[in-house]
């Protein structure tokens, strides 16, 4: 996966964030009693979740190397994108979204003590936990990550696609209102698009066709690292 497409599924993503996440960011706690604490406190929200996204990177782009040098990358992309594909169309069906909507709350009553507390400390922590939230979205990032075939890419597309989250989550914080639900729920149509994008481009990338980088060869550039 691209830099690129990692951050266009961030950004649309972040429509999905909002509605299942946004209870929690809009519980967050004021650190400091200035708006420039406000804003600081809300940055440190959003930076515990890239970096939580990062830790992810490294551990799937881990998976993704070793496979690489296996020379099964292309076979991981391939199953990578069939299994977005498959679960893409399993959540449409079967509302797989309801779990995760039962987890943002459990976490949300779990955390009570810590989103009482009023430091950047406790919101970065905060971020950071969300970040390990149970999410279909984060996992179709993740998969992307694992078939690029080397960790820093993996943790560059973990990131890029974190950051493509802050501007919808950053402003929903600072504006401390929920998005529309007529509007959210009209522009989360773009979601299962996004995903199938992605789903299509592992598929090409894993089927090798020569193609440059849409489908390169990937069993030639692993022919010329040995």
């Amino acid at each position: 996966m691209e830099l690129w497409t990692a951050f266009l599924l961030g950004l649309v993503g972040s429509l999905h964030c909002a509605g299942m996440c946004g209870p929690l960011a809009l519980a967050l706690p004021v650190a400091g009693n200035s708006r420039g604490a406000f804003v600081l406190g809300r940055l440190a929200y959003n930076a515990g979740r890239v970096v939580t996204y990062a830790c992810l990177g490294a551990i799937f782009g881990l998976v993704g190397q070793t496979a690489a040098l296996a020379g099964l990358q292309r076979w991981l992309s391939l199953t990578a994108g069939i299994l977005i594909l498959i679960g893409l169309f399993a959540s449409a069906r079967l509302g797989l979204a309801a779990p995760i909507t039962r987890s943002v709350a459990a976490l949300k009553s779990g955390l009570g003590a810590l989103l009482r507390r009023r430091s950047l400390g406790a919101l970065l922590l905060l971020g950071l936990l969300n970040g390990l939230l149970p999410c279909g979205l984060v996992y179709v990032a993740c998969a992307g990550a694992a078939a690029t075939g080397a960790i820093h890419r993996a943790i560059e597309n973990m990131v890029a696609f974190g950051l493509g989250t802050v501007p919808l989550m950053l402003g929903m914080t600072l504006a401390g209102q929920a998005i529309r639900g007529a509007v959210r729920l009209k522009f989360q149509k773009l979601i299962p698009a996004a995903v199938g994008v992605v789903a299509v481009l592992l598929i090409l990338r894993g089927l090798a066709l020569g193609i440059p980088y849409l489908s390169p060869d990937l069993s030639a550039a692993s022919a010329a690292c040995h």
